[in-house]
């Protein structure tokens, strides 16, 4: 499951990218989001992405 979160908020942040449709720093907010659930997934010894 949360492979499922990480991989839709590095979608979602790469839209924001692409249509520069930001909100302020939301989407930048959704990348390091979908960093700590990765780096979360690496320390408890399961495979990332």
């Amino acid at each position: 499951m949360l492979y499922t979160i990480a991989l839709i908020l590095v979608i979602l942040w790469l839209l924001g990218l692409v249509t520069s449709y930001t909100l302020g720093g939301f989407i930048h907010i959704l990348l390091v989001i979908a960093i700590v659930v990765i780096l979360l997934r690496v320390i408890n010894g399961r495979t990332p992405l």
